[in-house]
This record gives C-alpha cells, structure tokens and sequence, in this order.
C-alpha cells in the first residue's frame, strides 16, 4: 500500500481543505443562530470588497530579475478601516488569503475594535532570499499598492515570515509617498523606535494565554480550573508558538512538547522554555534539543497534554486526525488550524476548541492600540498596553461563552452556567467557534444595518 493509499490520507484527500471554503462552512453554521440576518446581507457579508492581484519583478543579488505574485484582499470597511497581515510563504494563495481576510473581520468583531477584515500576501520563499531581496520585494509589492493601503483605509501588520523590519520598510516604503503626514498609522508591528507599541511582539502569545486564563476560570474545561500543573503541547515554535510556551510556563503550566517546520521534541517531565529557545537560535530548529524525544508534527498533535496550542499553519487538525487528539483543551494560536469536520469530532468527544477568532485576537487588539498612539503622537507605557489587552481578551471571552450556554439552551450565564455545560458535555450541540462567529456576524451585520444600503 503507497503513502496515499492508506485510509488516513483518503480521508485528508475527501476533506475540502481550501480555507476560503472552510471560512463560509464555519460562517453558514453561525449564521443559523442570527436569525435577523436579511439573505441579501448574508451574501454581502461573506464576500471581499476587493482583491488585488499583483505580478511585479525585482531584481535579485545576482542580477537577475524574478516575478512576484502578491495579494490584497480587503473583506469589510462596516466597523472601520481594513486590518490585516502580509505574509510570505511559497504557498501563499487567493483564496487563502480571502479566507484570511474574512476571518480577521469576525475577529476584529469579536475583540470589539474599530476594524474591517484585510490580509496581504506574496509567493515567495523567505528562507532562500536575503535582507536585500525581502526589502526590495517588500517595497515594490507597497509601491504597487498605492493608495489602497492608508491610516483610514487598510492597515497591514505582521504575519507569516514577516515581522517588526518588514513593517519598517512597509512604512517607510507609503511615508516616501506621501510626504508631509503623520504616516505611522499606516501599519502596525513597527519597531518601537518608529512608533511600534510595547507589547505588541508578545501580544498574540499573551492573548492566548489570557483567554485560556479566563475560560478555565469561568469553568469551560471540567476538571480543569487553571493553569497551575497544566500539561501544555505547542505546535509552531515561531513568534506566536514561542511566546506562548513561554507565557504558559511563567503561569505555572509544564510544557511537555514544542515544534517547528523541522520537527518537534517532547519531555515527558516538561521542557526548559528557555533552552529550547536559546536551541533554536543556534541551530534554526528545536529538534535535537537534549533530554528530548524527537517526535514529528503530525504525532505532536496526538501527545498526552491537557492543552494544545497549534500555532503553525491552517488545517493541521482534520477529520482524519481529530480523534487522536488528547488534550481536553484546544486554544488555536494560528488561524484555521482546524477544519469543520475535525470540530465534529473533538465535540462529540468533549473536547473544548478556543477558537482562532477569539484566541489569537491579542495581536489585532495591540495593533490597535498601536494605531491609537501612532495617531494621538503617544506612547503607553507596557503595563498600560498589557492591562488594556486583558480587559478586552477577559469581555470577548465573556461574550463567546455566555452565547455559548444560550445556544446550547441553558438559562443564565456566568461560570454557573459555563461550569454546567462543561460538566455535561454530551448536551454541547454548538461549539464555541459557532457562538463565537455568531457574536461577530451580530455585530457587523448590526453596524451594517445602522449605517443603511447606500445609496
């Protein structure tokens, strides 16, 4: 029997893993719980405004010239101003950065800030380029943008093999541009020097850890009330992953296994954080890392944790891989980590999923704090930022699963309610991904009807 022969890759080959598809699976199932959404406006609110498609050439240390394909995709302006990341990976596509820019509108949504949805890609192989060529590929690909981009517009920030340098060419690339304005807000991640926040390199990482924090608290994981002793499985060792292994670890939880593109290492008696950080530097993986057992991405996923952190790439949990799943806890650092199908399973075997949206919004939410002080020319200080963003993670959250408990028919809310529904967890016929798109699509389909159809 070949590899793609075998049941396991059959099923993964039967399961639709276009994300763009996945995004509207996941909203068609929310939007059966906002019963006075009008079937026009549902339509409108699952299609982009605009994409943009460019093919620019750059010039390469050699001398030779390549062509680039990059994208921006803008979702919504009904809250506000695009937000998104750029990213570059060699597999970066259309749809995937459609689906992306959908999701960043519900989570922006969600996280209660003054947004629309973008995202922003190039296909390109950051590992076999250098400095030089990133920079000219980052500034050609903003030049080309143009207008499109803007404070009051669309708003890049980080993402996939991007990050706070990126950012810098980004807004030195639109200030030449424009000369004579206050640019800063244009994008967010900047280094602080250049107006970037205090606290937004960690935000994500610190935004999961918030949220598991409160969830636990609020008894949505039965037998599980807080962090203290918890068995902690990272997988993507990147800015996201790293930060959050590191964050879980200072809040009492045992980091038994980590991985990156290369591999993964698990302890059954935890890892030293900061080693396999400090490992990683020097040899650009943590496989190898003394005292660990080598283990692959795929079995990462299936270690004996109480809480898994995947926070590499989309559809790493599937239909063909939800039921080896052991964790009771799921808190999805990346976006769309998990498919519709394998939400099926880990619901129907009490598994509690804290979903992308809601999870990872800590870094949409710096970047709007970012956007804040580029804009009043301020800076707060890092215990302001870190106590604003505990604020909104702790009332999204309060949100999420107080709809949760509504949608799953229980009276009231609070932990009582939340704590009731952990303990009888065969009753769960909606998951939190669901309660969580159902809160977001109330809110832009609210604002949209507020503002009216023009003309």
């Amino acid at each position: 029997m070949t590899t793609t022969d075998t049941p396991a890759a059959a099923s993964r080959a039967a399961e639709d893993l276009n994300p763009l598809h996945i995004g509207r699976q996941q909203l068609d199932r929310a939007m059966k719980h906002v019963p006075s959404l009008k079937q026009g406006l549902v339509e409108f609110l699952k299609c982009p405004l605009r994409t943009i498609t460019l093919c620019f050439p750059v010039e390469m240390d050699d001398g030779s010239v390549r062509t680039f394909t990059g994208y921006r995709v803008l979702h919504s302006r009904v809250r506000g101003p695009g937000k998104g990341g750029i990213r570059y990976h060699p597999d970066v596509t259309a749809d995937e950065v459609r689906a992306l820019a959908g999701w960043m509108t519900w989570k922006c949504a969600l996280a209660d800030i003054p947004f629309g949805g973008s995202k922003g890609g190039v296909v390109c192989n950051p590992k076999e380029l250098s400095q030089a060529e990133l920079r000219r590929i980052t500034r050609r690909y903003i030049a080309d943008l143009g207008d499109n981009i803007g404070p009051h517009t669309d708003i890049p920030a980080p993402d996939l093999y991007t990050n706070e340098q990126t950012m810098a060419w980004i807004y030195d690339t639109y200030d030449a541009m424009h000369p004579g304005e206050n640019n800063r807000p244009v994008v967010t991640g900047k280094p602080v020097d250049l107006g970037g926040s205090l606290g937004r390199s960690e935000a994500t990482g610190r935004g999961c850890l918030e949220a598991t924090r409160h969830a636990l608290a609020r008894g949505a994981v039965k037998g599980l009330a807080s962090l203290t002793g918890a068995r902690v499985a990272v997988q993507g060792f990147g800015n996201a992953g790293s930060v959050a292994a590191r964050l879980f670890r200072e809040a009492g939880a045992v980091i038994v296994a980590v991985s990156d593109s290369q591999g993964g290492v698990f302890s059954e008696r935890g890892l030293d954080v900061k080693a396999a950080l400090e490992f990683k530097a020097r040899h650009d993986t943590v496989v190898g890392l003394p005292g660990t057992k080598t283990v692959t991405n795929a079995e990462l996923l299936s270690v004996s944790c109480d809480v898994l952190i995947p926070a590499a790439m989309e559809n790493q949990i599937r239909g063909d891989n939800a039921g080896q799943v052991k964790a009771r806890l799921v808190c999805e650092a990346a976006n769309g980590p998990t498919t519709p199908a394998a939400d099926d399973v880990l619901r129907r075997n009490g598994v509690t999923v804290i979903p992308d949206i809601l999870a990872n919004s800590g870094g949409v939410t710096v970047s709007y704090f970012e956007w804040v002080q580029n804009i009043e020319n301020e800076q707060w200080t890092l215990e302001e930022v870190n106590d604003k963003l505990r604020v909104k993670m702790q009332r999204a959250v309060d949100a999420v699963l107080d709809k949760w408990v509504e949608l799953n028919g229980l009276v009231g809310g609070g932990p009582a309610a939340t704590g009731q529904l952990a303990e009888n967890r065969h009753k769960v016929a909606v998951d939190l991904r669901t309660a969580a798109l159902a809160v977001a699509v109330g809110r832009v389909a609210h604002v949209a009807l507020e503002r009216g159809i023009w003309p």
